[in-house]
């Protein structure tokens, strides 16, 4: 087996170690990171509460095994989110809202002036802009706030608002947009019909209470983009728990 493939077997190994002991520190005292302290790791004294800790610890062997893959998504997720907030922090909140406003601003002007869009074209493109500049500055604000609860509630959904908004947006007021962003949204809102609402019984709530038109896709997307930031920033804040980074 090569050096490489051998660190990689190593860094596994302490991944899972690191979750199990997480999930033993769930119900005992000094289960992370104490193996090799003074103390060492806690257990019970008595045969039933050894008992009951080994059958503790073998219901997590199952937990660990679902958690492990969502860990190794949140560092991926970490790395690149990290990229993007690196950047952010160097330009800081001025310089991403005045970066912002040069780019959708150089595309607002191309458009109207190059590309000889209607009117209805350049203002889809001038408050898509609007919308992800918004979106952009607000998530830096929350990122600069400082914590994992305002990070994960708020800075990972207004960065995917950012990201999601500003073309649903647009399509509302150019209908070569329309034409391709609108009926792939359709299709997604049938798609999450079909299998994430009908199992719960709430896809005939949703479908005779909301006629998807108009605004309502941008209320679909803002609904998809929020939980998406939160998974997002669980994902990570699990990696952060398995992987801890400087």
């Amino acid at each position: 087996m090569s050096t490489g493939t051998n660190g990689v077997v190593r860094g596994i190994q302490i991944d899972l170690r690191r979750l199990h002991e997480t999930w033993m520190e769930l119900a005992y005292p000094r289960q992370r990171g104490a193996s090799d302290t003074v103390l060492g790791t806690w257990q019970p004294d008595s045969q039933f509460g050894m008992a009951l800790y080994r059958l503790w610890s073998a219901l997590g062997v199952p937990i660990i095994a679902f958690l492990y893959p969502l860990v190794l998504l949140g560092a991926f997720v970490r790395f690149q989110t990290r990229r993007i907030s690196s950047t952010a922090a160097r330009l800081g909140l001025l310089g991403v809202v005045v970066l912002s406003l040069a780019v959708w601003g150089g595309l607002a002007a191309l458009a109207r002036f190059r590309l000889d869009l209607l009117a209805g074209g350049f203002l889809a493109i001038v408050i898509a802009g609007g919308v992800a500049t918004a979106s952009a500055a607000l998530a830096v604000g929350a990122r600069r706030v400082g914590g994992r609860g305002t990070t994960v509630l708020l800075a990972y959904p207004l960065a995917m608002t950012a990201l999601f908004l500003p073309p649903v947006v647009a399509a509302l007021f150019s209908k070569t947009l329309a034409a391709i962003v609108l009926p792939n949204s359709t299709a997604l809102a049938q798609w999450l019909l079909d299998n994430a609402l009908a199992p719960v019984g709430l896809a005939e709530l949703f479908s005779e209470t909301f006629d998807l038109e108009g605004t309502a896709y941008v209320v679909m997307w803002l609904a998809i983009s929020v939980p998406l930031g939160w998974v997002l920033g669980t994902l990570v804040s699990l990696a952060d728990l398995v992987r801890p980074t400087a």
